[in-house]
């Protein structure tokens, strides 16, 4: 018989793209997740857990700007259906709203965090898994709704501590207008063209007009002005009074426009907006409105949402130099060590116990402790800990 081949190196044995998180990074990414959950939650927007994976003809209903050949497919053992590894909660969301919560009365604020899975990545990641959190408002129409969104992602990603960042909204019903009564191969090469700010390939005066219109409110004023007359003008003056309503709201240190945005405008019927932080090549958080989504799923019902996307985040809170706050655990040692870590961990404080001081103190700098106890004298000593996350 052929000899069985080695059994592979453990050192890395994840698919490309697949990660394991430390303890330290994962303590991270938790706070950070929590952060803005908390916000959220301030805001009205109940948490809900989804499934990791869904019948496949439910989820590729709402893909939404996501490429079929994202998505992870396989055959579910027990229907023999095909099943696929959630690319995006939105539909899900939808799915939800459509269902479970139909009789609930609008608007439905959905909070929700997990991973999503996509087969290739994106020009600036480096990962297949995309850790999220998110909201879903489904039940407001227009702006009411897109102020909320945008009031809420500025307020949740203040609450992390970033710094600095710029909402840079736009209006997939420009394009839309634009690019209406063309064939499907001309919109989809205009929009590329529009994409790579390539002015050459652009054949349209109006479309490649768009590509200067960026900036405050200047630009938008200048892109009513430009498009008067045209089915485009709506969406313009939409846009710039969504842009003074934001600004009234107090959100003007944080707003920019670019009214030759297409990213999705196929799919969002109206805002779109992207957050960009320094120090991170794509947004940490993005989202739109999509008023054609739920009736997919049965539902017609105006809806619009954001992902914060958590590994972009924190790129550019490092980028930043902000550094999650080390939380106080303690490696407690000596007489009366377990009677102590109990009172630690009454108190909320994680404590664990160790045989005497060297322990404690190798112990402690090892798994990130902030401090060792010695529980007879109540001596404490810093850990001074150097493992960090990434």
């Amino acid at each position: 018989m052929p000899a069985e081949p080695p059994p592979r190196p453990l050192e890395h044995p994840l698919p490309a793209g697949m990660r394991d998180l430390l303890p330290e990074e994962a303590a991270i990414r938790r706070g950070l997740a929590r952060k803005v959950l908390d916000r959220l939650e301030l805001h009205g927007y109940a948490l809900v857990t989804l499934p990791a994976f869904e019948f496949a003809e439910v989820l590729e209903r709402g893909l939404g700007t996501l490429d079929p050949g994202d998505v992870l497919r396989f055959v579910e053992p027990e229907s023999g259906e095909v099943a696929a590894l959630r690319p995006d909660m939105t539909p899900q969301i939808a799915r939800l709203v459509a269902t479970r919560l139909r009789d609930r009365p609008a608007p439905y604020r959905i909070a929700y965090e997990g991973t999503v899975l996509r087969r290739r990545t994106g020009r600036a990641r480096k990962h297949r898994q995309i850790p999220q959190v998110g909201v879903e408002l489904a039940g407001t129409a227009g702006p009411d709704g897109d102020l909320e969104l945008l009031a809420l992602v500025t307020d949740a990603l203040l609450a992390t501590g970033l710094p600095r960042f710029t909402l840079d909204v736009a209006d997939a019903g420009i394009v839309r207008a634009l690019l209406a009564g063309r064939t499907l191969a001309d919109q989809a090469r205009l929009s590329e063209a529009l994409a790579r700010k390539d002015e050459a390939a652009i054949d349209d005066e109006r479309l490649r007009g768009l590509l200067g219109l960026q900036g405050g409110r200047d630009a938008i004023v200048e892109g009513v002005h430009r498009l008067s007359g045209t089915q485009a003008e709506g969406p313009a003056a939409r846009l710039l009074a969504l842009f003074d309503a934001a600004v009234a709201r107090g959100l003007g240190a944080h707003l920019a426009a670019d009214l030759g945005e297409v990213r999705g405008f196929a799919y969002y019927t109206g805002t779109i907006f992207h957050a960009y932080a320094p120090g991170t090549g794509d947004a940490v958080a993005s989202g739109g409105r999509y008023d054609e989504l739920l009736a997919r799923f049965g539902r017609d019902t105006p809806a619009a949402g954001f992902a914060v996307d958590l590994d972009r985040l924190g790129e550019a809170l490092r980028a930043a130099g902000i550094a999650e706050a080390p939380r106080e655990r303690v490696v407690v040692f000596g007489q009366g060590a377990e009677a102590r870590a109990g009172e630690l961990r009454a108190r909320g404080v994680p404590a664990v116990t160790a045989d005497d001081a060297k322990a404690a103190l190798s112990w402690a700098r090892a798994w990130g402790f902030s401090s060792v106890l010695d529980a007879a004298t109540g001596a404490s000593i810093a850990a001074h800990a150097t493992r960090g996350g990434t």
